[in-house]
């Protein structure tokens, strides 16, 4: 009778070996750190493919204290949550990155916690670091979160420091363009419904309706807070009307409060465009689905949440990427302006 020998797992060191490789290059390659060289990539998944290399994880994480989780914090309530496609787009683009590393993603909805319990989960040193979105002024305990594991954040901080590391879309832009197109098609009598100014990007999108008006010696006609929710868009939208101002065109600074917009312009009567033209932001699917379909300003939601996850993962491999990625935003044209 034989017995067979237990076959001996291979080591990140065979694996380095055989592909002619350091170590530490391996150990990148593992954790998914586009800091190696297409050579080095193939040789390396081409050694863990002939030695059937599978990682230690656990060991891993003993050795060097690491969880080999990543928490993504979101402080809204899990209707605004799941009922904004620009959330869904972000987790897919972080998600898709996140696949090719050894790490796994912790979801933290912080809506009715003032983040105690958040950031005690984040202080114990359940995740290795962090992934914030869509925070406001309000959320306060983001900062106990920054000062213990490293932080990258959706959109520009709400009180920026020096060491802080985000991926925004340039919101002034297109807040001026999405209005700068208005203006272009002769429309002079311009509301919008903006997102809150507790939040960098309702800010920064109000700015440039403001710039692009200003910059054509016009005037906003009207200017409500739509919360960045369809319920708040219609509910804004509805105060405009009933305050009986003249306008013509509106710029909303989502696709979702656009939809609000038009579901109170269309129990009031007033056709799109016929009678009033909107532009929109984001080119979510809702932009799509509405009739008439928006013309929007689209913002690349997806690949902002691969940038966030690639942005994270290299500040913990040691790496140093630049401290603020801007992505562009593009004006999209349909039917309702």
């Amino acid at each position: 009778m034989t017995i067979d020998t237990p076959r001996v797992a291979p080591t990140i060191e065979e694996v380095a070996a055989a592909a002619g490789v350091s170590r530490s290059t391996v150990s990148r390659v593992v954790n998914g750190s586009t800091a190696v060289s297409p050579a080095a990539l193939e040789a390396v998944r081409r050694a863990i493919a002939e030695l059937n290399y599978v990682p230690n994880r656990a060991a891993r994480s003993l050795a060097s204290r690491a969880t080999m989780a990543i928490a993504l914090v979101v402080p809204e309530d899990t209707t605004r949550f799941f009922g904004d496609p620009f959330f869904a787009s972000v987790v897919s683009g972080i998600n898709t990155r996140l696949s090719r590393s050894e790490y796994v993603l912790n979801l933290i909805i912080a809506s009715d916690d003032p983040g105690d319990k958040t950031s005690a989960y984040v202080r114990s040193g359940a995740v290795d670091g962090a992934i914030v979105v869509s925070h406001h002024t309000s959320d306060t305990f983001i900062d106990r979160i920054a000062n213990v594991v490293p932080v990258v954040y959706g959109g520009r901080p709400v009180r920026e420091r020096e060491r802080d590391y985000y991926v925004d879309v340039d919101n002034v832009a297109g807040g001026r363009e999405a209005t700068e197109y208005l203006i272009g098609r002769g429309f002079r009598r311009i509301a919008t419904i903006a997102g809150p100014v507790t939040m960098p990007a309702g800010v920064d999108r109000l700015v440039g309706f403001r710039d692009a008006l200003a910059a054509a010696r016009l005037e906003p006609v009207a200017e409500e807070d739509g919360n960045f929710t369809a319920d708040g868009g219609s509910a804004a939208m509805q105060r405009i009307l009933d305050a009986g101002v003249e306008f013509d065109a509106l710029f909303v600074a989502s696709d979702l409060m656009a939809r609000g917009a038009l579901a109170a312009l269309g129990r009031a009567g007033i056709r799109v465009p016929e009678d009033v033209a909107i532009v929109g932001f984001d080119d979510s699917p809702v932009a799509r689905t509405v009739n008439p379909q928006l013309t929007t300003m689209r913002q690349p939601s997806r690949e902002q949440g691969e940038r966030m996850a690639d942005m994270l993962l290299s500040i913990l491999s040691g790496g140093a990427p630049d401290r603020v990625t801007i992505l562009p935003t593009e004006l999209i044209v349909r039917d309702s302006a």
